[in-house]
């Protein structure tokens, strides 16, 4: 049986934020990952959701904190205040994770799997198909974006010479540019 931990007690705390056109299933990829619940009669969001989920990477605990925004474009002001801090390639600008979701939606497929990774590969950009429905790699997609900024985040400790699990909570890394996480986004795609 392994021991007890806390909802704050994790060791890494990474925010998310969902950003994306209305209708792409961005609230639903949030309760299926945090809840595993899907419902077909969700609204469009006002504003911005917030969840939470910690996971397993290595042998630490991150814990995720997920902002779902809305995609109206009446709603911009208010959401982009939710990456607002985040270092500036990462600002929309610059989308370092692409998740294709709605995957069970295969007869109204407007890109095809393939066009989608040559984008991604195009731009260096990690690339899942996911369906919040059938429950689809949602779970993989967060995983991988988790681990992948855990590692960029563990690797600049190591290289200011400091052991990551020293670093003392609430601290803030800055993951810097594109070139940072580069190195480790190119693990791979999935795909129905």
């Amino acid at each position: 049986m392994g021991a007890y931990r806390a909802d704050d007690d994790y060791d890494y705390l990474f925010k998310v934020v969902l950003i994306g056109d209305s209708g792409v299933g961005k609230s639903n990829l949030l309760s299926r990952f945090t809840r595993n619940e899907f419902s077909l009669e969700s609204k469009s969001t006002i504003g911005v959701e917030f969840a939470t989920r910690s996971i397993r990477v290595d042998d630490k605990v991150v814990k995720a904190q997920i902002w779902d925004t809305a995609g109206q474009e009446r709603y911009r002001a208010i959401t982009s205040a939710y990456y607002r801090g985040a270092p500036r390639p990462y600002r929309c600008q610059h989308c370092d994770h692409v998740v294709g979701n709605k995957g069970d939606l295969r007869h109204l497929r407007a890109v095809s799997t393939e066009d989608a990774q040559a984008f991604a590969e195009r731009e260096n950009t990690f690339f899942m198909e996911t369906s919040a429905l059938e429950s689809m790699n949602v779970d993989n997609a967060f995983t991988e974006v988790l681990s992948q900024i855990y590692r960029v985040v563990s690797r600049k400790a190591l290289d200011i010479g400091d052991d990551p699990a020293a670093l003392p909570k609430g601290q803030t890394i800055n993951v810097g540019g594109k070139d940072d996480v580069s190195a480790v986004k190119k693990v791979g795609c999935c795909s129905t």
